[in-house]
């Protein structure tokens, strides 16, 4: 009977690629700070051997999991996966590994989330918007892992986060739909309760009428899930509904397609007799028919420096500084003036 071959060690990497074990160790932790000749040797040599870092042996060294964990609302659509990509990219480049989990939009499975991220030794979460109780960042604060707020921007909040002002953005983008000549404004809005980013919204659409004299309590806002078909229901019990409104302002892109949606069905031209807009600029508000005027959110940009930001917490480098990023409305084909005599 043969000898098992026994596993390659870190020790064999290094001997068959003539670096250092530190040098191999390096280009698996933090491949950024290794020169990309060298790099290349050492991990087609480890591909070759099929050697498989010990990682509790690293995590006992270090006293950490060099794991990160993310808690999103939803897996369902694109609304953060460019985001989340990018962030994944800037941990992997730093020798970070990303658990990914969804809540469902539900209080309740976040928090059991997180709960289970830190029992399993996660360095560091990333939450989305600030709407949480204040026992859960105890908590955190207990356990001595650093959490950091995305997709939102609140300069006086508890937590810090790296995101953007969803009343600000909003905020423009109603005005400009108000400037383009419309008064009567309609919303097809996230749900509200427990979702900062949907509140905030909501309330910029509102600043900008109360700006420009409009009755803010006049504009019908429809709560729903951001989901397809939700929009398209919103669109028709809005246009069902005496006066029409000339605009319909949606929280963001997958609603807006929804709409678009609904409005072929009840041959509604859009913008001819009503005019719609998104938020987020996903890929769907590019081919969608009319493509969406719809507000440009940076989410690659966004999940990069959450990634650096969140590190230099685990770290001990930062305290956690927060990061205000600029986002911009993006013109196309949804809209235009309302129709003569609206």
């Amino acid at each position: 009977m043969g000898k098992t071959r026994s596993a390659p060690t870190l020790n064999d990497v290094a001997s068959h690629a003539g670096v250092s074990t530190a040098t191999v160790s390096r280009c698996l932790n933090s491949p950024n700070q290794v020169v990309e000749t060298t790099r290349v040797r050492v991990l087609q040599v480890i591909e070759e051997l099929g050697y498989t870092p010990n990682f509790a042996a690293r995590v006992m060294a270090a006293k950490r999991s060099f794991t990160i964990g993310a808690i999103i609302p939803t897996m369902d659509n694109a609304i953060f996966a460019r985001g989340l990509q990018a962030f994944q990219n800037e941990l992997r480049q730093n020798g970070y590994t990303l658990l990914v989990s969804s809540s469902d939009y539900k209080p309740e499975i976040e928090k059991e989330q997180i709960r289970a991220l830190v029992a399993r030794g996660a360095d560091g979460l990333l939450l989305i918007g600030h709407e949480r109780e204040n026992e859960i960042y105890d908590y955190l604060k207990r356990h001595q892992v650093p959490a950091l707020v995305a997709w939102s921007y609140l300069p006086d909040a508890r937590q810090p986060s790296v995101g953007f002002s969803n009343r600000d953005a909003m905020f423009a983008l109603a005005q400009d739909v108000i400037n383009t000549g419309h008064r009567r404004i309609a919303m097809i809005s996230g749900v509200t309760a427990g979702n900062d980013r949907a509140q905030r919204r909501v309330q910029g659409v509102r600043d900008a009428l109360q700006a420009n004299g409009i009755c803010a309590d006049d504009m019908r806002v429809i709560e729903t899930t951001y989901e397809i078909d939700s929009g398209a229901h919103a669109f028709r019990d809005l246009m069902s509904r005496t006066p029409r409104p000339t605009a319909i302002i949606c929280g963001n892109d997958v609603l807006a397609v929804g709409a678009l949606r609904e409005a072929r069905r009840m041959d509604v031209s859009v913008p001819d007799e009503v005019s719609i807009t998104g938020f987020d600029d996903i890929e769907l508000a590019e081919i969608a028919s009319p493509a969406l005027t719809t507000v440009h959110v940076p989410h690659r940009e966004m999940g990069r420096k959450a990634a650096q930001e969140l590190i230099a917490m685990v770290n001990g480098t930062s305290k956690g500084v927060s990061t205000c990023i600029d986002t911009h409305i993006v013109y196309r084909a949804s809209l235009a003036t309302p129709p003569n005599g609206a």
